[in-house]
């Protein structure tokens, strides 16, 4: 384990906070070779990342690992490339990981994108009838998210399911802001309407 505690909001804290800063200047420590740096970035973005394609996969977990593994090391070995513009680091490991899932995809034999109801969500079993009800109810929703067009679907993905924000989700697709917010309008709007169906 390194001498650091946890990364919130883009700022680094050390522990018995010796040493802080931004995702920034983790990746820019990253790019002159410093391999705790980009632990840290691996940390921070490993279980978001697996998530993203793990639910494009199929929930097929070896698939998933191998897929965000080369994520990193794509990310790692292309390091000097990035270029700040504005934009979090984040979006462009997102980047990566919409762009190996598309070229998964494209290999013959790899089948279809999954729809949202092919994928798992874990519940508690401490309580089986909470555990039921919100199983249901995640149902309901994943049929009506796999009603949406696809870009629809992949916007409410990225912002919902991983936590991305606007601008991150903008940049992992290559659109604008104002084209992801108004596809995301759009589509709470009929995901709205499909749930009081």
């Amino acid at each position: 384990m390194t001498d650091y505690d946890v990364i919130r909001n883009e700022t680094v804290i050390r522990r018995n906070d010796q040493i802080s800063g931004t995702m920034d200047d983790l990746v820019s420590r990253a790019k002159h070779g410093d391999q705790d740096a980009f632990g840290l970035i691996y940390r921070e973005y490993v279980q978001s990342i697996y998530k993203y394609i793990y639910i494009r996969v199929n929930n097929d977990t070896k698939q998933a690992e191998d897929l965000t593994q080369e994520v990193f090391l794509k990310a790692l070995n292309n390091l000097d490339s990035y270029r700040f513009r504005g934009k979090p680091f984040g979006s462009w490991l997102f980047r990566i990981a919409h762009n190996l899932v598309i070229d998964y995809y494209r290999k013959p034999g790899n089948g279809n994108i999954t729809s949202m109801t092919e994928s798992t969500i874990i519940i508690s079993e401490d309580d089986p009838v909470a555990s039921f009800e919100h199983s249901s109810e995640m149902d309901e929703v994943k049929r009506a998210i796999d009603k949406l067009p696809a870009q629809q679907k992949e916007i409410i993905t990225m912002r919902f399911t991983n936590g991305l924000s606007v601008a991150e989700t903008a940049d992992a697709l290559g659109k604008t802001k104002g084209t992801v917010k108004k596809l995301q309008h759009v589509a709470l709007v009929k995901l709205k309407k499909l749930m009081k169906r």
